[in-house]
């Protein structure tokens, strides 16, 4: 997923995670001066790589590209967010997830590789689009279909209850993540599950809106990161 923020803010040495209200859980990474130099120059604009958590495709490597502000959400967000997901859906075999802003597909490369039936990514960068394609030949991920196009305007052709997971990690500058919520809320399948990062906690009047509410929350440095799941006993307004 790109945006103008530095890759590097997405990585913290301190990662808060809340699994459930009231519960939060604190891992410290060390960090030598030689790693961080290496990430002073990761920053800088170096080609730098992401890795498959689990799965078929596990530890395989996926570029990022020197792409203006791509900010891929980073191996150990990855790690917390498929727990959660394998909670609430622990057969992925009859999944079908979107990635409405796919940058590095790392979000639905990872799904897919997890068993996931089919998996949409969508990316309007035409250089991040020839990537994803050509790590998708190099997966034979036959199952994932990459979509050159701007994400809302694509998913605005699609039935209601599409998808049982749809990830949103829109660049945080570009004002997208509400009209994105709006879509998602109307794709996702009633006991589906929206993943979404942002550079702030999510209003949760905005979700109660669209029907939604936080199932787990997490943080890792200025990013926040919500798993939401429909809420039943609301209608949208």
């Amino acid at each position: 997923m790109a945006n103008k923020r530095s890759k590097g803010e997405g990585v913290a040495r301190e990662t808060i995670v809340r699994p459930l209200k009231g519960s939060v859980t604190k891992h410290r990474d060390r960090v030598a001066p030689a790693g961080a130099r290496r990430a002073a120059r990761d920053i800088a604009g170096a080609v730098n790589r992401v890795r498959i958590i689990g799965g078929l495709w596990k530890r395989t490597p996926l570029p990022v590209t020197n792409t203006a502000g791509l900010r891929p959400t980073p191996d150990r967000v990855r790690e917390t967010l498929f727990n959660w997901i394998e909670h609430f859906v622990p057969a992925l075999k009859a999944v079908r997830a979107l990635d409405f802003f796919a940058g590095t597909g790392a979000l639905g490369f990872e799904i897919a590789s997890r068993g996931a039936q089919r998996v949409t990514l969508i990316e309007n960068n035409r250089r991040l689009t020839d990537q994803l394609t050509q790590t998708k030949r190099k997966l034979a991920a036959e199952q994932v279909d990459i979509i050159a196009a701007d994400a809302l305007t694509t998913a605005a052709r699609w039935p209601d209850a599409s998808f049982e997971v749809i990830f949103i990690d829109p660049p945080f500058d570009a004002a997208l993540l509400t009209p994105a919520l709006a879509t998602a809320a109307r794709l996702v399948t009633p006991d589906g599950l929206i993943y979404v990062e942002s550079g702030a906690p999510i209003d949760e009047s905005l979700l109660a809106r669209h029907g939604l509410q936080i199932a787990r929350v997490g943080r890792a440095g200025r990013v926040h990161f919500h798993l939401l799941r429909q809420n039943l006993s609301h209608k949208p307004a």
